[in-house]
């Protein structure tokens, strides 16, 4: 399956093999299958679904935005509660637009000095589900994306388990454009849900705006985040896009 760029093998039930192992031999792009990540789905009380979702480099992931879009889309039902490592969350399937209420985002900070190279930067942080940086930019086509998003991914400040990467340029009012380092996969991806949502509510914050946001991604195609912005606390936060269902098959282990 595929949401807006980000692309997950899915495998309902739990397969009796190691997930891990799994998991960096599936998502392997010459080897395997190909993908961003393995989403493991279970029928479970009181949700609908559990949802696991495991790296490319076989570590498990608390949450992923796109990929809780996807399972919310597999599960064939027009409302879905979604159990992850992260917590309870819903969704809503129409068509191919599913959008999913993410939780509450935590430990947001604007503004942190952070020494990269030699340079000293102004970051910011803010955790959807998921650890994120936000860094705001100029000409983000030129940005060396994969070069500075694993120097900030393993810095001191995010020790010990690092952190997500979203270069983000403004690109309208209530419109900005990302792009993503992801942690786990250890390079840019086309789309990152969670952040896409962290990057729109920093800018929210940083801008005094209500939403939603329109966010266009790296693979061209654009995430909606919605929300409600008390002060400096948001609440009812939404990401919605496209999902489709690539292709189905058997994968021999």
């Amino acid at each position: 399956m595929v949401g807006t760029g980000n692309d997950f093998v899915v495998i309902f039930g739990k397969p009796s093999v190691n997930l891990p192992k799994l998991a960096k031999s599936i998502c392997d792009r010459k080897f395997g299958v190909g993908a961003d990540g393995l989403l493991i789905l279970e029928k479970c009380r009181p949700a609908d679904l559990k949802m696991r979702i495991f790296n490319v480099d076989g570590s498990e992931a608390q949450m992923c935005g796109n990929g809780a879009r996807c399972a919310a889309f597999a599960s064939g039902r027009s409302k879905v509660r979604l159990l992850t490592n992260a917590g309870m969350i819903n969704a809503e399937v129409g068509g191919q637009q599913v959008k999913v209420q993410l939780t509450p985002p935590q430990g947001i900070k604007l503004d942190i000095p952070l020494m990269v190279n030699n340079r000293l930067l102004k970051v910011n942080f803010v955790n959807t589900g998921v650890p994120h940086v936000v860094i705001f930019v100029s000409g983000i086509d030129e940005i060396a994306v994969k070069h500075l998003g694993q120097l900030i991914r393993n810095h001191r400040e995010f020790l010990p388990r690092g952190t997500n990467v979203n270069f983000v340029q403004e690109l309208g009012r209530n419109f900005i454009r990302t792009r993503t380092y992801e942690r786990g996969v250890e390079e840019e991806t086309l789309a990152c849900g969670t952040g896409s949502t962290a990057a729109a509510l920093i800018f929210a914050l940083k801008n005094n705006l209500n939403g939603p946001v329109k966010v266009q991604t790296q693979s061209g195609q654009r995430l909606k985040i919605s929300f409600q912005k008390e002060g400096d606390e948001f609440k009812s936060v939404w990401l919605e896009g496209a999902v489709a269902v690539v292709y189905k098959g058997e994968y021999y282990v």
